[in-house]
């Protein structure tokens, strides 16, 4: 019987120690903040050569510009904002969101994508923990879609506009995701989301099974406790799939066919989640993760700037948010 209980305890205490490693390395990656910049300047040159030359020059033109807010648990976040390029005759507003392991610098092919050829105004910020905004973990964009709020309320206030889109990339696409099940100004008119997962919890056990093949599932609602305990939200609860449920404005969802990191059948989670409002899908082919855009440039500009004017007619024609295109069906499995 004692042996019974030390053996019980040991796992008890393995499962423990394993799920503190977990939490620690799902919630805290070795790249981020300031020290990772330049990192993140070189990878925004290998998506699109030129970003940062780009970047430094409307930066040095005082075009471009750096904010700081408070944001969720007090912490300081970071942005910056760019006005259209025909500041007069801008489209609208697009908010753009970074990846995990990524700050804002990384995806700056879409900030020129919406500024130099959409002509919108942009803001593009640093989650927490990474870039020049403070924070404790990686919040996944499930607290982070509450640093969103405000970020959307900073946008509207600095360009004035009543059309405004959020755009993220995997990370960063759940976190819009994750933001569009909550209540927003009447402005925010639809999203995009790039290769996002469904959930934390279906996000990790693949990474588990990819990485820590060796590692029982079980070790992931010890990693959630320990984060509920640290951070206040566990994984289960982290949900794009239910909030997309919530949404009822228009989404346009991306993912390419050979994405293996977050795989690609979170799309059709995704797409079909979402029962309320207009939806459209696109697929890139031989597309890996986060590849989509630089896989096929043109294809990426069309399909967006396309759902773009939809949404502007649907709001000409006041039909929005259904919209009055056909959805499209998910292609048999």
């Amino acid at each position: 019987m004692q042996l019974a209980v030390l053996v019980a305890a040991a796992f008890c205490l393995s499962g423990c120690l394993a799920g503190k490693y977990m939490s620690e390395f799902a919630l805290k990656p070795a790249n981020h903040g300031v020290e990772d910049i330049d990192r993140c300047r070189a990878k925004a040159d290998s998506l699109q050569p030129g970003s940062t030359a780009w970047y430094d020059s409307l930066k040095a033109q005082g075009i471009l510009k750096d904010t700081t807010i408070t944001g969720y648990r007090d912490f300081k976040i970071h942005a910056c904002y760019v006005p259209a390029a025909d500041p007069a005759n801008a489209n609208g507003t697009a908010v753009v969101v970074h990846g995990y392991g990524d700050n804002h610098l990384v995806f700056l092919y879409l900030v020129r994508m919406y500024r130099d050829e959409f002509n919108y105004n942009v803001l593009f910020p640093d989650l927490q923990y990474f870039g020049y905004s403070e924070g404790d973990h990686a919040q996944m964009g499930w607290y982070d879609r509450f640093d969103m709020l405000k970020w959307i309320e900073v946008a509207h206030n600095i360009f004035q506009d009543d059309f405004m889109v959020l755009h993220g990339v995997s990370m960063g696409a759940a976190t819009v995701m994750m933001t569009s099940g909550e209540p927003l100004p009447e402005y925010v008119r639809c999203f995009v989301e790039d290769c996002g997962y469904s959930s934390v919890v279906a996000q990790f056990n693949h990474n588990r099974r990819q990485s820590f093949w060796f590692i029982p599932p079980d070790v992931l609602q010890s990693a959630s406790l320990v984060a509920k305990k640290r951070y206040g939200w566990g994984f289960w609860e982290a949900s794009s799939a239910d909030q997309v449920a919530k949404s009822t404005q228009p989404m346009l969802f991306i993912h390419g066919d050979a994405d293996d990191f977050v795989p690609f059948k979170h799309l059709w989670t995704n797409y079909e989640a979402k029962t309320q409002g207009y939806k459209d899908y696109w697929v890139c082919p031989g597309a890996v993760h986060a590849n989509s855009f630089a896989k096929d440039p043109v294809t990426y500009k069309a399909k967006v700037g396309e759902f773009l004017q939809n949404v502007k007619r649907f709001i000409a024609e006041g039909t929005y948010p259904n919209g009055d295109l056909p959805i499209k069906a998910v292609p048999k499995k």
